[in-house]
């Protein structure tokens, strides 16, 4: 079994089409259907289920290509090992975010990566939805909040604090809240991001406090809360990493700032942690050692 009709197989997952992984391995689609077929044949079991429409795994099917894509990595990864005795990361890393994190920290993580690594490349997705990372083909992605996928590994780079925030105009006219039961008496700007209810819950030492009030505001945009805030509409919660240089420059002003809202942890998430390229691994370090400059309460 060749390693190029492994990638051959490997392209036809990620790209769903013979007709588009022929393009990208600058072949024939006709060759490469024979590469599949031919796939199929040795092993004595079908991987893919065609229709005139669309391709999809079978189950055998899903456990050889997890197992290619490993296969691939490590190939890679020992060609690479020989050529540079250091790892130099080189290639392409392919990379996706939600948008807000990566607007706030990982486009300042691949900027410093590239600046290091002069042989590597980035193609960097930012987008709202949840990628499958294996089938899509990306080797990394940067994912907030709690992990639901325990097939992949990750390596978590930190936690994201959280803080409520006002304008100092809002707070002239409005009583400064000094408990969270104040808040009732104020109309809080909510990230709708979630669907989940808006309830705020606060520690203290050992109190808890949760509090669900009636929101002016609805947007499923964090810089939005912001800037609504600056501008005096109400109290928002906002991670800290974005709040901080408002804060510093005096358009914002924390709020409740000796109680402490839940954060949210920050993982790197990967195919494999067996299999870790040069250029994947030299992200995540870079992720860690920079995290700490973005993620806490000042």
């Amino acid at each position: 079994m060749e390693l190029s009709h492994l990638d051959t197989f490997v392209k036809v997952v990620q790209t769903g089409s013979f007709t588009r992984a022929a393009e990208q391995l600058l072949s024939q689609k006709a060759h490469v259907s024979r590469v599949v077929s031919q796939l199929e044949a040795d092993l004595g079991a079908r991987l893919l289920e065609r229709t005139t429409r669309s391709l999809s795994l079978t189950e055998v099917g899903r456990e050889f290509f997890e197992r290619a894509v490993g296969i691939l990595g490590a190939a890679e990864d020992a060609r690479l090992a020989v050529q540079h005795a250091h790892g130099e990361p080189r290639g392409t890393l392919r990379l996706t975010c939600g948008v807000e994190f990566g607007m706030l920290a990982v486009n300042r993580w691949v900027r410093d990566y590239l600046i290091r690594h002069a042989s590597a490349n980035v193609d960097l997705e930012m987008t709202g939805r949840v990628v499958d990372i294996v089938h899509e083909g990306f080797d990394l992605a940067i994912r907030v909040g709690p992990l639901t996928d325990s097939t992949l590994a990750a390596r978590k780079l930190g936690d994201l604090h959280y803080g409520l925030f006002a304008a100092p105009g809002y707070l002239l006219r409005q009583p400064t809240p000094l408990q969270p039961q104040d808040l009732n008496l104020h109309a809080p700007i909510r990230f709708s991001g979630s669907r989940q209810r808006l309830v705020w819950t606060f520690t203290r030492g050992d109190e808890t406090q949760r509090i669900e009030p009636a929101a002016r505001l609805n947007v499923n945009n964090s810089f939005a809360v912001r800037d609504a805030t600056i501008d005096g509409l109400g109290i928002g919660q906002l991670p800290w990493l974005l709040a901080a240089p408002s804060v510093a420059a005096g358009t914002l002003h924390p709020v409740l700032a000796d109680w402490q809202l839940p954060s949210a942890p920050v993982h790197a998430v990967f195919a494999s942690a067996r299999y870790l390229t040069p250029k994947v691994r030299a992200f995540i370090d870079l992720a860690v050692n920079s995290f700490a400059d973005v993620a806490g309460n000042p």
